[in-house]
């Protein structure tokens, strides 16, 4: 039987935008399945939001409402653990993967040395659990050289490294072995897209299959996105996602190093710069700092940082590479962990603005 509970109402079109904000404020009621009608999606929540929570929200979603409504319990869906507890030995329960991407309709895991011979077993379960999943591919290698790229494996399911992946009303061209992508940067996509104000020229430094750049001009009318990669696979599939989602007079694709394209084609051209390469962003400030106008504009600068050090140090290593390249820090806007990408080492973002 329904049961009332209180829930956010919001139009269709931006509820993937306001799931990720419910989710990040851990208000959703898991217990309960998720309405929708022809207008309107409903998301349950397991209280009233604080009014800084509701501000949150309404920041980025003006036409939220809090409404009360029937819903039904939602099927407990079998874990992990459930769907393998009768064909695994049971001292390896605990090896099981926690963690899982799903990129379109390919799973991605990490398989523990410890569960290699029941590699199959464990790409089954995941397709009889996850209908959407058509492919369950493992990681092989670390992401490696210039192009970002790791190996995969086949567990289960169609053996193919192509898909199409959907994320805040966008659909992009992915293939797992040629270009690197991450579904755990969803949320800063959005959060960046967010920022952009009207009339901007945006440098995408690093710029992959477009998740970034697209999102940006799918969500404005008049911005100008220079969206840049060194691997051409990458670049063809961002031609192929301008194209999908049609911003073709918006995002402009430059295949080539990010240092020399600016210098040659982008310099003094931007109010905002997205470098979103971790491994080595620290080594492309100067560039950055070319590309942005003679009055400056803003950085949304990704790197990562070892668990002993603070987002603190990194933003005094910013700086000190900002004055070196002629520039001064005004501000530091923003800074979060984005996640946690191995034992002892973190992901961050920074938001600095540069004069």
């Amino acid at each position: 039987m329904p049961r009332n509970s209180i829930c956010i109402k919001v139009p269709k079109r931006k509820g993937e935008k306001t799931l990720a904000i419910a989710h990040r404020l851990k208000i959703i009621n898991r217990d309960l399945e998720i309405q929708r009608d022809n207008s309107y999606i409903y998301i349950p929540i397991e209280r009233e939001p604080t009014w800084e929570e509701l501000e949150i929200m309404k920041r980025e979603i003006s036409d939220i409402e809090i409404s009360v409504k029937p819903f039904h319990e939602r099927k407990k869906q079998k874990t992990l653990v459930e769907a393998l507890e009768d064909r695994l030995p049971l001292h390896l329960l605990a090896s099981l993967p926690r963690a899982m991407d799903v990129i379109g309709d390919i799973a991605v895991i990490e398989v523990p040395a410890e569960l290699e011979p029941y590699r199959k077993e464990l790409g089954e379960a995941i397709l009889q659990m996850h209908k959407g999943v058509k492919t369950v591919l493992t990681k092989e290698s670390a992401v490696d050289g210039v192009y970002r790229l790791r190996k995969y494996s086949l567990l289960a399911g169609e053996n193919r490294t192509i898909t199409v992946h959907k994320e805040y009303g966008c659909r992009y061209y992915v293939d797992l072995a040629k270009a690197y992508f991450s579904p755990r940067l969803s949320y800063e996509h959005s959060r960046v897209a967010s920022q952009v104000n009207e009339n901007e020229t945006v440098v995408d430094m690093f710029a992959g299959v477009g998740p970034f750049s697209v999102l940006i001009a799918k969500r404005h009318e008049k911005v100008k996105v220079y969206a840049i990669d060194i691997n051409p696979d990458a670049i063809e599939l961002l031609r192929n996602n301008i194209k999908l989602n049609r911003v073709m007079d918006k995002v402009y694709p430059i295949a080539g190093d990010a240092r020399q394209i600016i210098k040659e084609k982008l310099r003094g051209l931007a109010d905002r710069v997205v470098m979103n390469l971790p491994e080595k962003s620290m080594e492309f400030i100067d560039a950055a700092c070319l590309a942005l106008k003679p009055d400056g504009g803003i950085v949304h600068f990704y790197s990562f940082i070892k668990t002993s050090e603070s987002i603190e140090d990194l933003q005094k290593r910013f700086r000190e590479e900002v004055d070196r390249a002629g520039r001064h820090v005004k501000d530091v806007l923003f800074s979060r962990v984005v996640r946690e990408t191995a034992p002892y080492k973190r992901q961050v973002v920074i938001d600095f603005e540069i004069r």
